[in-house]
């Protein structure tokens, strides 16, 4: 049986890279809207509506809006977006952390940010295993490729060369913080501090961590044992054991669908820093996006990403 997929949104830079995921792929047939009907809401409602499962790839209002025009009971929805991901009756499409059976099962499907992932990656399962503490004001520093930030944003580093690093979200309050904390199950906001480097992908997320000072902190032997544990034969989110002195994001790094997680200690244990590494294209957008619809739709979660 083939499912029909509409990408709305798809002239942008994760909707043609979901689109070339699933080009030449026989289990699905994408409905596409010309360029001069593609931002015709009579075209779009039809097209929503006729699609077995839609994919959102717009801004946050847009994406609301797209969902109020389908009229039917039966068409799915995952949002790219970080329109729904904290919102009531949406399942976030983490299958790692809520449960491929739960996404499985869902009609609307919220995917994750790309930040979010890298962090709740490390932090969740831990913090469930009770080898960190829920109750803890947890830091996170992260950097990104400029394509996550949108057609405004790769302009901006594509015309202007000089730019070698971009802080924001200097007033705190950043968007994922929210998806941050209710998918780890922490108390308080995170201090969210990331940063935008002149590479089109790839990003590096970190968490450190003083355990001699927190309640019943694990080693960092038994953290990175955790995770292996916890990831233990998914095709996706890798943990690895190794203890690097650096670790490289490439300005030419291929697009790749993975998630690598380690758990980086201080010789004498008092000290840990979690990192993940993760293509914000992939698994952070289009990768989570394609391995989502592919547990929507039934098949091998890993058809179509570049593992």
């Amino acid at each position: 049986m083939t499912t029909s997929v509409f990408i709305d949104g798809a002239a942008g830079t994760t909707g043609l890279e979901i689109a070339d995921r699933l080009a030449g792929r026989s289990e699905f047939s994408l409905i596409t809207l010309s360029d001069d009907r593609r931002k015709d809401d009579a075209a779009r409602a039809e097209a929503l509506n006729d699609a077995d499962v839609v994919i959102l790839c717009l801004p946050d209002d847009a994406a609301k809006a797209a969902v109020s025009m389908i009229a039917n009971p039966r068409t799915r929805v995952i949002d790219a977006s970080s329109a729904h991901r904290v919102a009531a009756g949406w399942t976030y499409g983490f299958p790692e952390i809520v449960g491929h059976d739960t996404v499985a099962q869902a009609r609307f499907v919220s995917n994750p940010g790309c930040y979010p992932t890298g962090f709740i990656a490390l932090v969740a399962p831990l913090v469930r295993a009770g080898l960190l503490p829920a109750d803890w004001p947890y830091v996170c520093h992260a950097v990104s490729g400029y394509s996550g930030g949108g057609k405004a944003l790769i302009a901006r580093f594509e015309d202007d060369t000089d730019i070698a690093f971009r802080a924001y979200g200097l007033a705190l309050g950043h968007k994922h913080v929210p998806e941050m904390k209710a998918q780890t199950g922490i108390g308080h906001d995170p201090i969210f501090a990331p940063a935008v480097v002149p590479a089109h992908r790839g990003m590096l997320v970190e968490v450190p961590l003083h355990l001699s000072m927190m309640p019943q902190a694990g080693s960092p032997d038994a953290l990175r044992a955790a995770l292996a544990e916890f990831y233990a034969g998914s095709k996706v989110v890798k943990v690895e054991t190794d203890q690097p002195d650096e670790l490289l994001l490439r300005a030419s790094m291929e697009p790749v669908d993975t998630l690598t997680l380690r758990v980086l200690g201080a010789k004498d244990g008092t000290q840990a820093r979690l990192v993940a590494i993760l293509d914000n294209l992939g698994k952070g957008a289009s990768g989570a996006a394609v391995q989502n619809l592919n547990i929507i739709a039934g098949l091998d979660e890993t058809a179509g990403l570049r593992l």
